[in-house]
């Protein structure tokens, strides 16, 4: 026998191994009973692979869109953008208000405290403050 005939052999051999291979599987009783649930559910499997199949066409066409993106882009721009003010100005203030007690070398006293205690905004804090420890204490019974 020539080189090549024989290798011509071995490669007509070796697909005969994986059928008996492929087989040998198949004739497992696991492998069978496995096959059998495959089939008796094979209505529920095309119902989920036509489901999967439109929801990844309709994610692709929302991924792509790119009017759909812009639309989406701007309404969560327009929801977050007055919350970055506020926080913006609120951070300003803090900062601002640091910078003044750090530049102010004075003692409160007192009659300092009873003057600011006519302030609106201290009076607003202390409204505040009351009605937060209120509501903690109210949740805090309920839990017990």
């Amino acid at each position: 026998m020539s080189v090549a005939s024989t290798q011509q052999a071995v490669v007509a051999a070796e697909p005969t191994r994986e059928s008996l291979d492929v087989l040998d599987q198949l004739m497992k009783p696991e492998v069978q009973e496995s096959l059998t649930v495959l089939v008796e559910n094979l209505p529920k499997l095309a119902e989920m692979v036509t489901i999967l199949t439109k929801t990844y066409d309709l994610v692709q066409n929302v991924a792509t869109d790119q009017v759909f993106i812009d639309d989406i882009k701007g309404g969560v721009e327009e929801f977050v953008k007055p919350i970055q003010d506020k926080a913006k100005g609120l951070a300003s203030a803090a900062i601002e208000a640091n910078d003044r007690a750090q530049d102010e070398s004075t003692t409160i006293g007192l009659f300092g405290l009873l003057k600011m205690l006519k302030d609106p905004q201290v009076q607003k804090m202390f409204r505040f403050s009351q009605a937060f420890l209120e509501v903690l204490a109210e949740r805090q019974k309920q839990r017990q």
